[in-house]
């Protein structure tokens, strides 16, 4: 039963050493990483933006889920007139996540109309952080 057991083990790493790299790292499962924007600097929404764009460059973009979600005075990244707008737009081809508080909206008399498009929404961003990080995504604070 042992030897069995011994065949059966050094069977299944044989396999495994066999399939070609790229199903191995289908089969693992997405990276998932949520970035918290809360200042009221762009060079902090820029490095929000690098980061994310530098995770996607390193993991493969298929590879990684990312979210940067935005509150207090850092939702001024996701407004219209934001002054990383033209950023923007390529972070949401490239399926990062934009997701604005609706807290931070309704305190700052905020509305979507004044919001950048495609962006998604969150009632809370703090609980949404926590809610992530109870769900194994790492958590960065550019």
């Amino acid at each position: 039963m042992i030897r069995f057991r011994a065949a059966a083990v050094l069977f299944a790493a044989i396999l495994a050493l066999s399939m070609p790299f790229n199903t191995q790292a289908q089969q693992a499962a997405k990276q998932k990483v949520i970035f918290q924007v809360s200042d009221a600097d762009p060079a902090k929404w820029s490095l929000a933006l690098n980061n994310a764009r530098n995770v996607q460059s390193e993991l493969g973009k298929e590879n990684v889920m990312i979210e940067i979600v935005a509150y207090g005075p850092g939702l001024g990244m996701l407004k219209a007139e934001s002054k990383v707008e033209s950023r923007l737009a390529q972070a949401l081809t490239d399926n990062v996540g934009l997701i604005a508080c609706e807290n931070t909206m309704h305190n700052t008399k905020t509305t979507k109309a004044d919001m950048y498009g495609g962006i998604s929404y969150v009632s809370a961003g703090v609980t949404h952080l926590m809610k992530r990080q109870r769900e194994g995504w790492a958590y960065i604070r550019p």
